[in-house]
């Protein structure tokens, strides 16, 4: 697939329906995957990769990108299609200014479920037949393919593309997934319960960011924790309370807008499932509020940003909750 994106890219460069591609390109290491833009084919042919690491969702660069002078082309996964028309329907992203190409999503791999085999000095990692053959400066190591898939990926909602102008590949369909799963367990521990298990997740915290900067439903120009007069700028933690409060006032932040991509877990240097967070609000608002998937489309609006007369009253809210 990687041969024929790049063989898309270069002709749609050269006849000028667009002046630079957005994808990926490799670092140092063969699972340092990093977003990049592309402006030439021999930047293309030279550095541009898709494979089972490409895991990063392009969608909030082209806040910026989209802004700039020409047409991009952006090659989109399905589950970036659905934070691209979030973005799209926010009048953070101008539609007229991308080309969107749509490639088949994942499962894609995480790394670190690699190396947590005890694997170390990797060179290649290819999967032959749903195992992975893993080269390394100290030889070759075997491993199924299902051990090492993303997070993200595990509770995929949706191989089906809701936002293109042409697609590589078949579309897929939305998916009966279990990523509610973990969200069931938590509603059904005790309140002690659960705040021993986010007490101790967000305790890892060390403020860096990464979430925040990474989300896509995280566009504001000026954001709260930038603030230097706020007594809350990018720094650690002062207390228990701010350890815990940062993430809980950026959850309440994406509540109805987040379509559950992963990438705030997908990026925390400390494992945190940030995701669960936002998850928990998602299966709120389809219980409360009927069925909702932020980015499924441009113009509906949300059900946190729309009042309907049979919305559920404070009350409701109050009385299906848990000890």
């Amino acid at each position: 697939m990687q041969e024929a994106m790049i063989k898309r890219a270069v002709q749609l460069l050269a006849d000028g329906t667009v002046n630079r591609v957005m994808g990926w390109k490799r670092g140092e290491f063969v699972y340092d995957i990093t977003p990049a833009v592309f402006t030439t084919a021999e930047e293309l042919e030279k550095d541009f990769v898709c494979d089972d690491f490409t895991q990063a969702n392009l969608s909030k660069y082209l806040v910026k990108e989209s802004r700039k002078e020409g047409k991009i082309l952006a090659f989109l996964k399905p589950c970036d299609t659905y934070s691209f028309n979030q973005l799209v329907k926010e009048h953070r992203i101008i539609r007229e200014n991308v080309y969107v190409i749509g490639i088949p999503g994942g499962p894609k791999l995480d790394i670190e479920k690699i190396k947590a085999k005890g694997i170390t000095g990797i060179l290649s990692v290819e999967n032959e037949n749903y195992t992975l053959k893993i080269e390394t400066i100290y030889g070759t190591e075997t491993m199924p393919f299902s051990e090492a898939v993303s997070g993200k990926c595990s509770g995929c909602k949706s191989k089906k593309h809701v936002a293109y102008d042409e697609l590589i590949g078949d579309d897929g369909e939305v998916l009966d997934s279990n990523r509610f799963d973990m969200v069931a367990k938590l509603e059904n521990m005790t309140s002690q319960e659960r705040f021993d298990f986010w007490r101790g997740e967000l305790s890892k915290c060390i403020r860096c960011n990464a979430c925040r900067n990474v989300c896509p439903a995280c566009t504001c120009e000026n954001c709260v924790f930038d603030n230097p007069k706020s007594g809350i700028d990018q720094k650690a933690a002062a207390d228990s309370f701010e350890e815990k409060m940062f993430h809980i006032i950026r959850a309440f932040h994406v509540a109805g807008r987040c379509t559950d991509c992963g990438e705030c877990s997908r990026v925390c240097p400390q494992n945190i499932p940030l995701h669960l967070l936002n998850r928990k609000f998602i299966k709120d608002i389809n219980e409360l509020y009927g069925e909702y998937q932020a980015g499924a489309d441009t113009t509906s609006r949300a059900p946190l940003n729309n009042y309907n007369a049979d919305d559920c009253e404070p009350s409701v809210v109050h009385e299906r909750g848990v000890e």
